[in-house]
């Protein structure tokens, strides 16, 4: 319906589409008549002249009028098919168009409105066809050719029809599909409906059944119109079908002009009639015929006809015995095969026929006669007999058809006359029955007699033989192999025999043990039997008889012998009584032994470990089997002791010599007995977990525990954190109020005890108070108090420590009451600045307080640059700072001109006042709309009670920056290069920086920006293995600064190995076995000794070459320190990343300023699979808490505490810490690893075309435009994923300092022009857990860091001599470092403190005694302070070692350190100097 809607408003759309282009056409047909009448008018003057020229001219020839030349006619076509309306004017005048059902198509080729329609032809020729495309029923209508008058000729048209016609859309017959099954009933109604839909004209139906027309009586046909000029045909067959119509075809077919004749619109329907069979009928079997038995017969059942085909079933005598059948078409078929037997004579086979409209089965049945002769006869008569008895036999035949006759034969002779009977069997056939009697003659034993059975028809014979046997009683039996009276041991085989002679038949043999029948083995002869028996002889068989009786059918009594046996046996069981049952000490029981019978008696002992105990009341009595039975006891005075004790029964049977025992464990009930423990004091730690366990001895075991405190009972329950578990008293997390006595009861039945427990809880060390900060004045002695808590606690574990400054000098230290007190004698400048309390008592990580000194002393005014110059525009607000240090705390004083400003007085001048800390104040001058007389020179005065300090600030107008005061490399990848500058005067406005790098051997530079608030970059995208220039410059908004000259220099590494095989260094803590020193053989002893002495030499001959190696290069030194200085850049593996910080990426640091450079040493690195050193982690602490700051003499910050770098870190001691077991990451290493550690992503490659990275913008900038060689790459890859890994290899020291680095790298440092080595320890034992940092510095302020986790160390320019210490003793390894990249520190204070750090290359470490035999730590970070005390962003990665403050004093290891002239101090976790 839908689509006949849409065809519907289509089709109206086009119609009014056509009037619309029919009305234009009138109106257009208007205009031209009128303007045609006017021509008229004016052409009516001249139609006078024309007259009169026509006149006078002769009369022309008639002129022709168009005409059709072809004219339209009526055509029919097939829809979809092309429409020709032909149409041919000759002499065409006029206008030509098409007009549809009177509808105007216009004048145009291309008809509008009928994309499909169009007129072909051309005028010159007078064509006008009208060609419809793809026709439709819509087309169907009647058409005129039209020629509009023109030039006196008048108007012509012509008609034609066009007939669409279209096939039949389908064909059906309602209900079924085609070719599909009718199941119908005999004579039940059918009506076939066929519907040939939507077809133009309307189709008609011709019916067919099978091949030949149908043209039956009743047949209703009808025609509709289904859609506009569509027809549907229907056409109903009313039927009545009978068996003939089945499998018959009814087919519908449609006739339509449209359709061609080869291929017909047919539908078919195949009737299936449903009706009964016909009759079943038999073959293979006539009535009469004779069948024999063992005859194979088929019988054949089969019924014609019927739909469905009928089913067949074979009955015999009514019980179904097949019903399988086979079909074909009509036809059903059962066959029965069967070998013929004597049950089927005269049985009836009975064949049904059914299907499903058969209301009762047809049948058919036939009936066999079956031949057979009989399969057996039977004689019965008895099968013994003695001489002269009268034996009656009869015989019996199998069923037989015809009866059977029976003859007879005795002993070998005919029987004649014998009588027999017929009767009919129930299987069929008759059975024969003959009886006669025999009489036994003598001298035979056996009488013979035969039955024969024939089928005189079938000429068949069966015979039966029955044999008589004639009974002769046997002769006694007689016994063998055991004479009465001998003995036979317990356990021992004895065979009987038995046998008997004679007698027909031979006589049965029975063997009888006391009366009780027994198997035996029989033998039987031609005229003697035996029956043998085997004993395996045993306690029953003692007096026991045994009868061999001898018996057949010829004995009514069995003739019989006996024997009886004598036999040796020991006791089975021995069973022990205690008398009473229950056993406590202090009663008397009686233990007694009962002996199972025996024969001889048996010999009862007592028995207790061994030895034998007396007996008492040793009596016997008669026992089984003719055996005694016997019992022996003793007596004891039962004690507690005797609980468990074992005694042993035995009886023996001498005769025999075998024997049985019992054993008794004595149970002594008595109450429990606590079994002293090791200490009756437990010691816990708080916060951790403590068991105190007890055990006790009693009987009966289950003992019920009770624990007390002050009287209240613990509980045993789990949940509660203190809690009872039997004997055992568990504290899940000790509290220092646990701490008391605890008493535990044991019970059971016998009583209870009680113990008493004192539990003693230690707790770590917290620092309750300490004295505020104290002022004194120079030359008093201060005093300085820190109360401390703890247990224990006493004055060892209360130390005070300040960096940098020697503690034996001028203070001493006491303890009372849990307090320590510092007394600082004579205080001066010099000790002005924190002292640190540090409590440790090794039970938690130890605590601390800074406690600050102050020495009242003169103002100090800082001298840096930046804070002696200031600028600012003209009217703008200029601020001049000026920072000191003072005790009691200075006033400032500002001056221009030596004169005192007006402070505070006018709205020119403004002073700010701050405080930094204790000691540090700053004063800041406001100068208000700064004028050009205010520029110039300032004076600032700080003043206390002990003097002045006078500092002069510039003020200066705006400016450009000036340039960086110098530039650093800080690191060095193989596709970056980390650099880092010294910013100078800003010229009073932010300023920003700019990097500009190239290689060497190239003239183009390239730039990159600096990021924000940074003085550091990390340039990538670098070729490897290329020597690069750096250099910097600083602009702000007033211009730009020059650019430092192209110093700093730095070459990129090779490409790291994409996998390195993991080393000794990094897989884990060498494994050793520790064995007393007493357990072990001489041999051992031997081996060690010389293993030692081996390792001696190879120190001693490896300390020769170094030390040889040592001053050759040191000479080489010291002729270079008269050349240009030359900047060193230490190149180690970082990642690469604009992000890093100083703490990730900083791996190597260098001095202050750059002068010239150097490239000594060029032997390639050695990278290590980080991944693959489980026992080494990198510690990254960022936003740690800063220390207070520590004062010194010159007035500023220590270098150990710089303001702008991560603070140093380790981890927490653990208590009792032997060093001996390797410790895997805890819960501490995981927090500063999730906190530090940082994952870098690589940096963007600058693009070839000169771009410089704008780190604010995130974007390249095209600055400047320069040209580059197009060999450029900057292709180079990020490095591997493997730099992601926590970082092991530590930086180095500056200034003569000397790092060991973690995991055994190391790095040395030797004066201003001397190298830096880096190595890589192999073959070290072990490395002490995380737990003491060691910080090293040289007097003349080059400060020093070192690593302990490989002590002793022989520290020199390119080598590195190790040897750990076991037990403090014995030395045991000995490794020599291979020789690795390294460069040349510069040192600006070189000429000053050359001879120092000529003193600390010669300095020998060797001999330390830090013990080493800690497992592999993890590696810790420490802040490494640059040269001249100045504040530094140096960073050292250490692995922390074991060091034990108790055994190691300071003086053990600054010993040798003050001999190089190398003070030496060690901090433990925190920091804290131990």
């Amino acid at each position: 319906m839908a689509l006949q809607q849409n065809h519907h408003n289509h089709q109206s759309e086009q119609n009014h589409q056509q009037h619309q282009q029919h009305i234009k056409w009138q109106q257009h047909a208007t205009k031209r008549r009128r303007c045609r009448q006017l021509w008229i008018k004016h052409l009516q003057l001249l139609g006078l002249a024309v007259i009169v020229i026509l006149a006078s001219a002769p009369a022309p020839s008639h002129a022709q009028q168009q005409k059709f030349r072809t004219t339209p006619h009526d055509l029919q076509v097939l829809e979809g098919a092309e429409a020709m309306m032909r149409c041919e004017v000759a002499n065409v005048a006029g206008a030509v168009q098409w007009t549809k059902d009177g509808f105007a198509l216009g004048f145009s080729a291309v008809i509008p409105g009928y994309p499909r329609y169009s007129v072909l032809g051309d005028r010159k020729q007078g064509i006008y066809n009208l060609r419809i495309s793809n026709a439709s029923i819509n087309d169907d209508a009647d058409y005129q050719c039209q020629v509009g008058p023109a030039r006196l000729n008048s108007a012509i048209r012509a008609n034609a029809k066009l007939t669409v016609i279209s096939p039949p859309a389908s064909i059906e017959i309602k209900g079924y599909n085609h070719n599909s099954k009718v199941e119908v009933r005999e004579n039940q109604d059918l009506q076939l409906k066929c519907i040939v839909a939507n077809a133009k004209p309307a189709a008609q139906i011709v019916w067919y059944r099978g091949n030949v027309e149908y043209k039956p009586e009743k047949r209703e046909d009808n025609v509709e119109e289904s859609t506009a000029k569509r027809f549907t045909t229907t056409s109903s067959l009313k039927l009545k079908p009978g068996p003939d119509d089945d499998y018959t075809e009814y087919t519908c077919q449609a006739k339509h002009k449209a359709l061609s004749p080869d291929m017909p619109m047919r539908a078919t329907v195949q009737l299936s009639v449903l009706y009964p069979p016909g009759p079943p009928y038999i073959e293979g079997y006539s009535p009469g015929e004779t069948l024999r038995r063992g005859q194979t017969v088929e019988l054949m059942c089969r019924s014609r006809g019927g739909n469905p085909p009928a089913q067949l079933i074979w009955y015999k005598n009514g019980s179904q015995i097949r019903m399988a059948y086979r079909t074909s078409g009509r036809l059903s078929e059962n066959i029965y095969t069967f070998t013929a037997e004597a049950g089927d004579n005269k049985a009836r086979f009975r064949c049904e026929a059914s299907n499903v409209m058969s209301q009762n089965p047809l049948k058919a049945e036939v009936e066999l006669a079956v031949l057979f002769a009989p399969t057996h006869v039977t004689v019965m008569g008895p099968t013994e007999a003695r001489v002269g008895d009268i034996v009656p036999l009869t015989c019996t035949t199998a069923p037989s058809n015809p009866p059977a006759e029976i003859k007879w034969m005795v002993g070998g002779r005919q029987v004649r006359n014998a009588t027999s009977k017929t009767i009919v069997s129930p299987e069929g056939g008759w059975t024969t029955t003959s009886n006669i009697t025999a009489t036994v003659e003598p001298n035979k034993r056996s009488l013979v007699v035969i039955c024969h059975g024939l089928n005189m028809q079938l000429t068949e014979n069966v015979v039966s033989t029955h044999t008589i046997n004639v009974l002769y009683p046997p002769a006694p039996p007689l016994i063998s192999g055991y004479m009465e009276g001998q003995i036979i041991p317990a356990g021992s085989v004895q065979k009987l025999l038995c046998v008997s002679s004679g007698g027909n038949p031979l006589a049965t043999l029975t063997w009888y043990k006391n009366d009780k029948r027994i198997n035996s083995v029989i033998r039987a002869a031609d005229k003697s039997v035996s029956a043998e028996i085997t004993i395996l002889a045993n306690v029953s068989d003692n007096q026991a008889q045994y009868r061999c009786e001898a018996s057949n059918s010829a004995t009514e009594i069995p003739l019989f012998q006996s024997t009886t046996l004598s036999v040796h046996f020991a006791p089975e069981t021995v069973k022990i009584r205690i008398e009473p049952e229950e056993l406590r000490p202090g009663m008397e029981a009686a233990i007694i032994c009962d002996s199972s019978s025996s024969n001889p008696p048996a010999k009862l002992s007592w028995w207790k470990d061994g030895i034998p105990i007396e007996g008492i009341n040793n009596t016997s009595k008669p026992g089984l089997w003719g055996g005694t039975v016997s019992t022996l006891e003793f007596r004891v005075n039962v004690t507690q002791e005797m609980n468990g004790q074992v005694y042993t029964c035995q009886s023996a049977n001498q005769a025999l010599q075998r024997s049985v025992h019992e054993a008794v464990s004595l149970d002594v009930l008595y109450r429990p007995k606590f079994v002293p423990p090791p200490s009756s004091t437990a010691v816990g730690v708080e916060g951790e977990s403590l068991q105190v366990s007890l055990q006790t001895q009693a009987n009966p075991t289950p003992v019920a525990y009770k624990w007390t405190k002050d009287g209240a009972t613990i509980p045993q329950d789990g949940e509660h954190r203190i809690f009872a578990d039997g004997g055992s008293l568990n504290f899940t997390r000790l509290h220092r109020d646990d701490a008391g006595i605890y008493s535990c009861s044991a019970s059971n039945s016998q009583g209870k005890a009680t113990l008493n427990i004192t539990v003693v809880v230690e707790y770590g060390t917290t620092i309750k108070s300490v004295s505020e900060n104290i002022i004194v004045n120079p030359g008093e002695d201060a005093m300085l108090s820190c109360s401390v808590e703890g247990k224990p606690l006493s004055d060892e574990h209360v130390k005070w420590e300040r960096v940098g400054y020697d503690m034996t000098v001028k203070t001493s230290t006491t303890f009372a009451n849990g307090t320590s007190y510092l007394h600082i004698k004579d205080a001066q400048r010099a000790d002005v600045g924190n002292f640190r309390c540090v409590a440790d008592n090794r039970v938690a990580n130890p605590t601390n307080r800074d406690i600050l000194l102050i020495v009242k002393f003169a103002p100090e005014i800082a001298k840096a640059p930046t804070l002696l110059r200031a600028a600012s525009g003209t009217g703008e607000r200029g601020r001049l700072p000026c920072r000191a240090q003072g005790s009691p705390k200075p006033q400032f004083i500002w001056r221009q001109d030596k004169k005192d400003l007006p402070i505070n007085r006018t709205y020119k001048y403004e002073v700010e006042e701050r405080k930094i800390d204790s000691l540090t104040y700053e004063s800041t001058l406001i100068v208000d709309k700064v004028a050009p007389a205010d520029y110039g020179a300032y004076e600032c005065v700080a003043r206390n009670d002990l003097g002045e300090a006078v500092e002069t600030v510039r003020l200066e107008i705006t400016s450009q920056p000036d340039p960086p005061l110098s530039l650093h490399i800080l690191n060095v990848t193989h596709d970056t290069v980390t650099v880092s500058w010294r910013p100078g005067f800003d010229g009073g406005l932010k300023a920003s920086y700019r990097v500009r790098y190239r290689m060497v051997d190239r003239e183009q530079y390239k730039y990159i920006d600096g990021l924000p608030n940074s003085h550091k970059l990390t340039i990538g995208g670098l070729r490897m293995n290329t020597l690069y220039l750096f250099s910097v410059m600083s602009y702000n908004e007033l211009g730009q600064s020059s650019y430092l000259p192209d110093l700093a220099r730095a070459e990129t590494k090779e490409a790291p190995p994409p996998s390195h095989p993991a080393s000794s260094l990094g897989g884990g803590p060498p494994t050793t076995s520790q064995t007393p020193l007493g357990g072990t053989s001489g041999m051992l002893l031997v081996g060690v000794g010389a293993g030692i002495v081996v390792v001696l030499l190879n120190v001693f001959v490896i300390g020769c070459c170094l030390h040889k190696r040592n001053e050759k290069r040191l000479k080489r030194v010291a002729e270079t320190t008269n050349q240009p200085a030359k900047t060193a850049t230490i190149e180690m593996y970082a990642p690469s990343s604009y992000n890093d910080t100083v703490t990730g990426e900083t791996l190597s640091s260098v001095s202050e300023k750059s002068e010239s450079y150097s490239n000594e040493g060029s032997s390639q690195p050695e990278y290590i699979d980080e991944a693959r050193k489980k026992a080494a982690s990198t510690y990254l602490v960022e936003g740690s808490d800063m220390p207070p700051p520590r004062y010194q003499k010159d007035g500023t910050l220590p270098v150990i505490y710089p303001n702008n770098i991560v603070n140093a870190c380790t981890l927490p001691h653990p208590r009792h810490n032997n060093g001996s077991a390797a410790i895997h990451m805890t819960r501490d290493d995981q927090m500063l690893i999730s906190k530090g550690v940082y994952i870098p992503s690589p940096s963007p490659a600058p693009p070839p075309d000169g771009s410089y990275y704008n780190m604010n913008s995130d974007r390249y900038l095209s600055y400047p435009p320069m040209e580059y060689p197009a060999t450029l790459d900057f292709t180079a890859q990020p490095m591997p994923m493997a730099h992601l890994q926590p970082m092991t290899v530590t930086s180095l020291a500056t200034n003569g300092g000397a790092t060991l680095m973690g995991n055994g790298s190391v790095a040395a440092v030797a004066g201003g022009s001397g190298t830096l080595r880096r190595g890589i320890l192999r073959g070290v034992v072990g490395v002490p857990q995380p737990d003491v940092t060691h910080h090293t510095s040289t007097v003349g302020g080059s400060p020093m860091q070192m690593l302990h986790d490989l002590h002793p160390v022989n520290l020199s320019a390119s080598t590195l001599t190790t040897s750990t210490t076991l037990n403090g003793s014995l030395p045991t390894a000995t490794a020599t470092l291979p020789r690795q990249p390294h460069g040349i520190l510069k040192d600006p204070n070189r000429n000053k403190q050359h001879q120092q750090q000529q003193q600390l290359l010669n300095a020998s470490l060797v001999g330390v005694g830090v013990p080493v035999s800690s497992a592999m730590g993890s590696l810790q970070i420490l802040n490494l302070p640059p040269a001249g005390g100045g504040l530094g962003n140096n960073l050292l990665m250490t692995t922390s070692g074991a060091f034990d403050p108790t055994t190691m004093g300071m003086s053990s290891f600054g010993g040798v350190g003050q001999a190089g002239g190398i003070p030496v101090a060690y901090t433990d976790a925190d920091g804290h100097l131990v």
